[in-house]
């Protein structure tokens, strides 16, 4: 994203999908060939139609996102679900198609992980010999990416102490995780639980997935970055992951592109979904940044152990997750509430940041009442699925992807 833009100027948005086999849904590591078939030479990254597609580290795995910084929200979830069709229509020839949510229902990742062994192997090579990428928390989850401006140090503290205090809401709205390894896992978003243990061996890059609380860009070089390099440089003499992108907190601020890109979110069933959740999100951000809903002071106040504490918590429990810390409840205006679930937060807020004329605001309303993409994944199944029932599932979310419908457990 060119520099400079200031708050909500421009917006990015990825979507990342599985590329699977059409009839047995096991992954299939053809990502380069769908790639490199609309570009020349062996490119990471082609532009076609309004977007972009691009690798990721594992060659089941192909991204979308806007081509450059977009200057509106609104049409995005159109340009996302042509993308998807085109995409099943280049896939249908190698048997396969894309597949939504944010972790394959049973893939091996200690057998079937195949990285990308293109342009930037390099990196992907490190990240491999330090962690070993194959676990779920590298090669097995797929997300979507938000990418917000900022211009200057007062917009970078105001945007990120926004980011971070909403970054324990998301997974209530967006897990969509719940099966691993063929089971149902014990928490609503196993993606997000196998991410935070990623980069474990050296806890500096993740931290507590919460970021810190930062007042500037130099106050975050300092104390974030300065801190990762330091304690990889041991394991990496090359330098070769010494860059911004090696932090692995859910929001991560991108200085080269004047950004800060949030990675908390699942991947839905369809771009709409996708795009109503991002729209929700943009809203409730630009409502605190404005201080509409609190003062900035107020926004700051929330200890990081606390939210963390939150995040941890929504994994399991989603919507139903209860906060009654009185500084988190006071920043999203609701200082006369001596306790709220998640759930009751995000129907307040969504009250006070959409009206009626938003035309998302219908699936967000849909997600509250029948809850998150994983507790209708969950509602549809038997408690203990085979793979006959995991498979007739996940075969109706990929119908949903490829026909832009809400799932319905």
């Amino acid at each position: 994203m060119s520099a400079p833009f200031h708050l909500f100027e421009r917006y990015g948005v990825e979507l990342e999908y599985m590329i699977v086999d059409s009839a047995s849904l096991n992954v299939r590591p053809i990502a380069d060939k769908i790639v490199h078939a609309v570009g020349l030479g062996r490119k990471n990254e082609v532009k076609h139609g309004n977007l972009r597609w691009s690798n990721e580290l594992v060659l089941h795995v192909i991204e979308l996102k806007t081509d450059g910084p977009a200057r509106s929200l609104d049409s995005l979830a159109t340009d996302f679900q042509k993308e998807v069709r085109y995409l099943n229509g280049m896939l249908a020839d190698y048997a396969c198609c894309l597949l939504p949510t944010a972790m394959h229902p049973w893939m091996d990742p200690h057998t079937e992980t195949r990285l990308w062994p293109h342009g930037d192997r390099a990196i992907y090579q490190a990240f491999d010999r330090i962690f070993d990428c194959r676990g779920h928390g590298w090669s097995n989850l797929q997300s979507t990416h938000i990418n917000l401006p900022f211009h200057g140090d007062e917009e970078f503290r105001r945007l990120h102490s926004a980011i971070r205090l909403i970054l324990p809401l998301i997974p209530a709205l967006a897990a969509s995780s719940p099966i691993v390894e063929g089971k149902i896992g014990p928490k609503l978003d196993m993606r997000l639980e196998h991410y935070r243990h990623n980069c474990a061996r050296i806890p500096s890059i993740t931290g507590r997935v919460i970021p810190e609380r930062i007042h500037s860009p130099a106050e975050y070089a300092e104390r974030i970055l300065q801190r990762m390099y330091a304690d990889i440089a041991p394991h990496d003499p090359e330098g070769i992951l010494r860059d911004e992108w090696l932090n692995a907190r859910g929001a991560i601020a991108r200085f080269e592109r004047g950004t800060i890109e949030i990675r908390v979110l699942d991947i839905q069933e369809n771009p709409a979904v996708d795009l109503a959740i991002v729209q929700f999100i943009v809203a409730i951000l630009k409502a605190l940044v404005s201080e509409t809903l609190s003062p900035l002071k107020a926004q700051e106040a929330p200890l990081g152990a606390d939210l963390a504490d939150t995040f941890l918590q929504s994994l399991t429990t989603g919507s139903d997750t209860l906060v009654n810390n009185a500084a988190t409840l006071n920043a999203f205006g609701l200082a006369d509430t001596p306790s709220a679930t998640l759930n009751n937060i995000l129907w307040h807020l969504l009250r006070r940041v959409a009206t009626l004329r938003h035309p998302w605001r219908p699936l967000i309303e849909k997600i509250l009442r029948q809850g998150c993409l994983a507790r209708r994944i969950r509602r549809a199944l038997p408690k203990a699925p085979n793979r006959a029932a995991l498979h007739t599932l996940y075969d109706r979310l990929a119908a949903c992807l490829h026909n832009g419908e809400f799932f319905e457990a």
